[in-house]
């Protein structure tokens, strides 16, 4: 897509190019003319290497000669040379300001790449003096003027940026770029692009590789091996937040539908499986690449150049529905993409914050990294560019952000010799998401201690809302992702066994940046089998059940509807404050209100029994807050099972 762009923009940009054949130049020497027509034809068949000798050869002949000068930073600017392109047009302005107004156009704009931003400025305000009625121009004259205003604040308002490489476990000597971590921050996945053997300059073979992070410091990076990995090129990836899967961008392929696709790809533990095409409605015929999934797996972000987008390159999203289906993609709207370029999207940990790179808004002249908000009703706030020098004037893309919002990770070269090397720095605190922890569960059989494989699922309290939800794998284990903001409730199933719930009190209680770790016990379905409702509420000093206890008394109602042969009695237990008559009284009628609610919804009485047990039998210390709201509880016990 890039080479594509690339020609179709030289054939507009450059409509001014010289024309030896038609026109009088700036020049007596004969001998410059000569090695001007000479380099003009290398340059005509892309020989650039040549016809930068002749036409320096040219100037060598005649200092004054501007066809060479302009000729030079033609090819300069084709070859993102920008600041060598700057030059030669300066030289040639200076020599002839009035022989081709659109020179300051062009000599702007290779400024502008440069980071010669005063200067662009200037030529950029020269060439609007002049009306040439090249509406497009124009238009993309006062972009640049906005650009170069903006990137002059900028500079003067630095940002804080002290990026580090990750150490010599990753980066080496070939290129090291696109990284994606997992919400642990154990593994960090990236794409390498190896250097032909005896051929410095020439990149060929991209394959991914892994690195986990061990005391504190990254490990020898490894290949993630066959058959993710293959002959041909892999790259542009994004890894789930537990790291059992991958989204990967894969370009040519036989299987393919378009350009590139987006493929996945998911890890049983001991290897990757082979890349399979996701096909459509995400894939088409045009260029789909740069995934980046969300924490729930329900959000596949990438960029596409597709029809019925704003511009060029654009920012989609796809969702999927519980058979596994993604849904036609969505394009964000003009708040994200714009009539040029946006790409490399990564949605973050909390399953708001979007980062991306842009060179559509208002930046530094290249491509910059923005950042928006998703709000509630999935609309974005204006994007903010992350600021300099994390953007500068050259192509910042492929940012990442941890788990906790405040290490971010990126691709650049610092050296030369060593290519593309993957960095880290503390990103501060206006352009951080919303941090989150996590839940790393193990679901086993309370009884025998062996591993299960059972369903989960993370739902918010308040709305009700099922955030994340999975199948923990054949070890028993699995990760949920706790974004802030929001009380939750956790729910493991498995067929033969009581549910197990349990809640995470995000706002205040507990340290987000803190996981949860935790081995689940399923209880079989029998006689004298107990579980606790551990998302069952009720109002203060009172027995009257809270709205958020539904989700959990529902999840009781369908294992007793699926389960008829079960007979259970409610246990309600408060904590020691009070009189033990009182709190026998209270723990009693909140038992009975759950019996209530159960019946309520069909379940026969016959089935259904409830008792208050006061103060007795806690499991926790009342002498502190956290012990005695433990005590404070509602359990189930199975009085005949099936």
């Amino acid at each position: 897509m890039k080479i594509d762009s690339l020609i179709l923009f030289w054939c507009v940009f450059f409509s001014f190019s010289i024309d030896s054949a038609a026109q009088k130049f700036h020049t007596n020497s004969q001998r410059a003319l000569n090695a001007y027509n000479a380099g003009h034809k290398q340059y005509e068949f892309l020989y650039f290497e040549s016809a930068e000798q002749y036409l320096k050869e040219a100037i060598k002949f005649d200092k004054r000669f501007y066809e060479a000068y302009a000729l030079l930073g033609e090819m300069y600017y084709k070859l993102r040379r920008f600041s060598e392109s700057a030059f030669y047009y300066r030289e040639a302005v200076n020599i002839d300001s009035s022989y081709n107004k659109s020179v300051f156009y062009i000599l702007a704009n290779a400024e502008l790449m440069s980071g010669e931003y005063e200067n662009a400025l200037r030529h950029f305000k020269t060439f609007l003096q002049f009306d040439n009625g090249d509406e497009k121009k124009r238009t993309a004259a006062i972009k640049g003027i906005n650009n170069c205003e903006f990137a002059v604040n900028a500079i003067q308002k630095p940002v804080p940026f002290t990026p580090e490489s990750v150490g010599d476990g990753i980066n080496s000597e070939h290129d090291e770029y696109w990284p994606s971590i997992t919400v642990d921050g154990q593994m960090l996945l990236f794409t390498r692009q190896e250097r032909g053997e005896g051929r410095p300059n020439i990149r060929n073979q991209e394959d991914f590789y892994i690195s986990r992070l061990v005391n504190n410091g990254w490990s020898k990076a490894f290949n993630a091996g066959q058959p993710l990995n293959t002959p041909q090129n892999e790259g542009a990836q994004g890894v789930t937040a537990d790291g059992t899967g991958m989204y990967f961008t894969a370009c040519d392929r036989l299987e393919g539908m378009g350009r590139c696709d987006l493929y996945f790809s998911s890890f049983d533990g001991e290897k990757w499986s082979k890349g399979i095409n996701l096909g459509p409605p995400v894939n088409t015929r045009y260029w789909e690449a740069q995934p980046s999934i969300s924490s729930n797996g329900k959000m596949l972000f990438f960029a596409s150049n597709r029809p019925g987008g704003i511009g060029g390159m654009d920012i989609w999203y796809s969702t999927i529905d519980s058979a596994g289906n993604w849904s036609i993609p969505e394009n964000p709207g003009k708040i994200i993409n714009t009539p040029d370029d946006e790409m490399s999207p990564y949605i973050h940990f909390d399953g708001k914050t979007l980062y991306f790179s842009s060179n559509g808004h208002q930046g530094m002249g290249g491509f910059d990294i923005f950042y928006s908000k998703m709000n509630d009703d999935t609309t974005w706030s204006e994007p903010v560019n992350i600021g300099y020098p994390i953007n500068t004037y050259n192509d910042e893309t492929g940012l990442i952000i941890d788990a906790s919002g405040t290490k971010a990770y990126f691709s650049s070269i610092r050296d030369e010799k060593k290519g593309k090397d993957i960095l880290y720095f503390e990103l501060y605190e206006e352009a951080r998401p919303n941090p989150v922890s996590y839940f790393r569960g193990r679901v086993m059989d309370k009884e025998t201690g062996k591993l299960l494989s059972a369903t989960y699922e993370l739902i918010d309290l308040k709305s009700g809302t099922i955030i994340a939800d999975g199948l923990s794998g054949t070890d028993g284990s699995f990760l949920v992702c706790l974004p802030s903001g929001c009380n939750y409730a956790l729910n493991v199933n498995k067929k033969g066994y009581l549910f197990y719930s349990d809640n995470f009190m995000m706002e205040g209680i507990h340290t987000l940046t803190e996981p949860f770790v935790k081995d689940v016990f399923l209880t079989p379905l029998k006689t004298g089998g107990t579980v606790l409702l551990s998302n069952v509420f009720f109002e203060f000093d009172s027995w009257e059940l809270k709205p958020e206890s539904v989700i959990e008394l529902m999840k009781l109602h369908k294992l007793l509807t699926e389960n008829p042969g079960i007979h259970i009695e409610i246990g309600g237990y408060t904590d020691s404050i009070g009189t033990a008559q009182y709190n026998k009284i209270l723990s009693e009628r909140r038992a009975m209100s759950v019996v209530n609610f159960l019946t309520a919804m069909g379940i026969s009485s016959d089935r259904l029994s409830y008792k208050g047990y006061g103060s007795s039998f806690p499991v926790a210390d009342n002498a502190s807050a956290a012990g005695r709201r433990q005590n404070r509880r509602t359990e189930v016990r199975i009085t005949r099972g099936n």
